[in-house]
């Protein structure tokens, strides 16, 4: 199981922004029963959720006390019957077969909320053009954001930027804090760096020592610099029957 290893230490890394909690929860509303699909350590996980689905053991360990109680469980095939609404942050990339665990989600809940990427927008990210260039193998055939909102069905699509101070270290949360890419930790806790070739990451991780010392990369990004917030491709998809 990926995250089985992956996922060590995943919770001290991957915090809550409320930046996104807010949105998340909006969308939900009043839904009194949600299920969380691929709900990890439990990140942007509402009151009102009253099953979290996830695969890792790992991940599951590292829920805090109080969370919904938890299944070990794929989305291609959920134990639930019916809830009044499915909830998928971050996930859908990872399923083994995305369409049948969106089928899923119709299948077991009338409104569906689901936290995704764009991976065309995640190649734009400098990490990937100037340093680990190899992480792009990685998005060849995850569907988009556009894709899993027309497999949804009646869906609307919103912009989640990450602000320059954001909290959770998703791949490219760091992308006006390019020194904190030098720490393991951070490095450890984001799947693309992760899963991506160990020499690979290394090369990119000594170039971007050597552009930091230099002062070669603020130089290139002087406008992200400029900027509170960037758009990274996230996108939050609400469906409704």
């Amino acid at each position: 199981m990926l995250y089985d290893e992956l996922g060590v230490g995943y919770s001290l890394g991957r915090r809550t922004d409320p930046r996104w909690l807010a949105p998340i929860t909006d969308a939900l509303g009043a839904a009194r029963s949600v299920v969380n699909i691929g709900a990890g350590t439990g990140s942007y996980e509402p009151a009102n959720v009253v099953l979290a689905v996830e695969p890792s053991a790992e991940m599951i360990r590292q829920r805090p006390r109080g969370a919904a109680p938890a299944v070990r469980a794929v989305a291609e095939s959920l134990p639930v019957s019916h809830a009044e609404a499915a909830l998928a942050v971050l996930t859908v990339h990872h399923w083994t077969d995305w369409r049948a665990g969106v089928a899923e989600l119709r299948r077991v809940a009338p409104l569906r909320v689901v936290l995704t990427y764009d991976p065309r927008r995640h190649l734009e990210f400098w990490m990937v053009r100037e340093y680990v260039p190899e992480i792009a193998d990685l998005e060849v055939g995850r569907p988009s954001s556009g894709d899993i909102a027309r497999e949804l069905g009646n869906a609307t699509v919103t912009t989640l930027p990450l602000h320059w101070d954001f909290t959770d270290g998703v791949f490219p949360a760091h992308w006006r804090r390019p020194e904190a890419y030098l720490n393991q930790r951070v490095r450890d806790n984001c799947s693309a760096l992760s899963q991506a070739p160990a020499h690979a990451v290394e090369r990119g991780m000594t170039r971007l020592r050597a552009d930091l010392e230099s002062g070669r990369w603020h130089d290139r990004h002087r406008d992200l610099l400029a900027l509170d917030e960037w758009d990274a491709g996230f996108r939050l998809i609400v469906s409704r029957d």
